[in-house]
């Protein structure tokens, strides 16, 4: 009788164990269904997606397009990154970023095309890089499109002729020299997924994003401009960069 009892209490607990491990998977699941949404409208509540200034209103200017299915498949080279000259110098547009972008540069012809060297405070990290061109040294500064490439396929970009691809890509307005391995963490991520490490940089790139966009007539998603609106409430009076 004494074995059949503990028997008996050993399977209790054994069941209640089961029902405690069912019960927590079912209360993990429903939470990670529902804190985002609480999140959200604990966001909205408290204000934390409003902002004002100019890129907050630029920013309400843009259409906001969920679940668009681009047309064709997205492929770099429809862009002609460095094969169009929008200032007609004759230089390829990453040595003209490089010239802009960089201190002390120090030049590898006679044409002053060919950025060899120079220093750059990089936005995205706050930190000092030394550029020297170079096989293995080249990536450490990289030439990032603010608005990704993809992602302005997605936004719009698909239906462009060449020639506005072209320009987009080559345009020095959403160009950047940055911190290789910062550019390359980013790939073609909007603001919703990565925003630059270096949160003094935020406010401006978010800006910069916006007047892409403007500019471009691209469109946004909505938790895009959640996390662009969100960046925007910290920096009041935030204005859309000019160039």
């Amino acid at each position: 009788m004494g074995r059949r009892r503990r028997g008996f209490r050993a399977a209790s607990a054994l069941e209640r164990f089961l029902v405690l491990l069912v019960l927590a998977v079912v209360a993990g699941v429903t939470a990670g269904l529902v804190l985002p949404q609480v999140s959200e409208t604990a966001g909205k509540v408290t204000g934390e997606y409003t902002a004002t200034g100019d890129a907050a209103a630029t920013l309400g200017t843009l259409a906001v397009a969920d679940g668009r299915r681009p047309a064709g498949t997205y492929q770099r080279s429809a862009f002609g990154f460095r094969q169009y000259d929008p200032d007609g110098n004759g230089c390829d547009s990453r040595n003209d970023v490089l010239a802009r972008d960089l201190k002390d540069v120090r030049y590898a012809n006679a044409e002053r095309c060919k950025v060899q060297s120079g220093t750059l405070d990089d936005p995205y990290t706050g930190r000092t890089i030394e550029f020297v061109r170079g096989q293995s040294t080249s990536a450490k500064v990289q030439i990032d499109h603010v608005v990704a490439l993809n992602n302005a396929w997605k936004s719009g970009a698909d239906q462009w002729s060449t020639k506005k691809r072209y320009e987009f890509s080559n345009d020095p307005y959403n160009l950047l020299a940055v911190d290789g391995p910062a550019n390359e963490d980013k790939g073609d991520a909007d603001a919703s997924v990565w925003l630059p490490p270096n949160t003094r940089c935020r406010c401006d790139y978010v800006a910069r994003q916006i007047g892409v966009k403007a500019k471009y007539g691209l469109s946004v998603t909505s938790r895009e401009k959640q996390a662009m609106l969100r960046v925007l409430h910290d920096c009041p009076g935030q204005t859309v960069p000019r160039q």
